[in-house]
């Protein structure tokens, strides 16, 4: 039986920009090893995989590489699919059950609220080669469960950063955040990600990122509420609501392709 696959851009409410996820809703259990090469076929920063269950659906993440405890943008496409194709209703919180816990997505207008578990990080030393990693020099430096979070001087330095990856794939974290306050009219802060080491180079939006930046802005700017801009080729655009041990993450979605896989 042919399989349903949909692709989606997370985070824009325009086609072709944002974060693209494919999401699969399957109608039975398939192994880890299947879900792992279609997650390669695809090519995506993540493909989600969705089972209903009774009162929730597990959800599963998977990059090109690995398997994954966390992805905002592909939790974001699978509400999206849930509620296109029917399988959700218009005004119904949709809950998931995944590796980083219960999830919950609801509409906000034409918005998608997840509600998504914080990630706090704390002041730590630079690890070696990470300077010449990022080709510039941080500005500060925290470590969250997942990733490294290091502050630059200013939003251009963010923008114009060219790191290399195949140094930066050697650093201890599933990935790298980089971050600088905003000068751009009607952002907070902006931000980059890289993940070399989960198969991702660069991630063109990063919902789980944001669970780690919106407890360290809202240190540094002494509120809890945020427009933030990820810097990125394709680029996106989130708000940010820090709510103690929780992020609230809201965005749009683009669906961009419909299609089967056969194998």
């Amino acid at each position: 039986m042919a399989q349903p696959i949909t692709v989606v851009d997370a985070f824009t409410d325009t086609a072709f920009s944002g974060n693209p996820a494919a999401v699969c809703v399957l109608t039975e259990e398939r192994d880890k090893r299947w879900m792992q090469l279609v997650a390669r076929e695809m090519n995506h920063a993540e493909t989600a995989f969705l089972l209903r269950r009774a009162d929730a659906w597990a959800l599963r993440w998977f990059t090109p590489m690995v398997e994954v405890d966390l992805c905002g943008h592909a939790t974001l496409a699978s509400a999206h699919v849930l509620w296109e194709q029917g399988l959700a209703a218009p005004g119904e919180t949709i809950r998931f059950r995944s590796k980083s816990g219960d999830l919950s997505a609801a509409r906000r207008g034409e918005w998608i609220e997840l509600d998504f578990p914080a990630v706090p990080s704390e002041w730590a030393d630079a690890p070696p080669g990470l300077a010449e990693a990022l080709g510039a020099r941080p500005k500060f430096v925290a470590k969250g469960r997942l990733d490294y979070l290091v502050e630059l001087e200013s939003e251009a330095a963010v923008r114009d950063l060219q790191p290399n990856l195949a140094m930066l794939a050697e650093l201890p974290a599933r990935g790298i955040i980089v971050t600088a306050a905003a000068t751009t009219p009607g952002f907070d802060f902006v931000s980059r990600f890289f993940a070399p080491q989960v198969g991702v180079g660069e991630d063109p939006v990063t919902g789980s990122a944001h669970c780690c930046l919106a407890p360290y802005w809202a240190e540094r700017f002494g509120r809890t509420t945020f427009l933030a801009y990820q810097a990125s080729p394709r680029g996106g655009v989130l708000e940010v609501e820090f709510k103690g041990d929780r992020v609230l993450l809201r965005g749009r979605a683009v669906t961009v392709l419909r299609g089967e896989l056969h194998a």
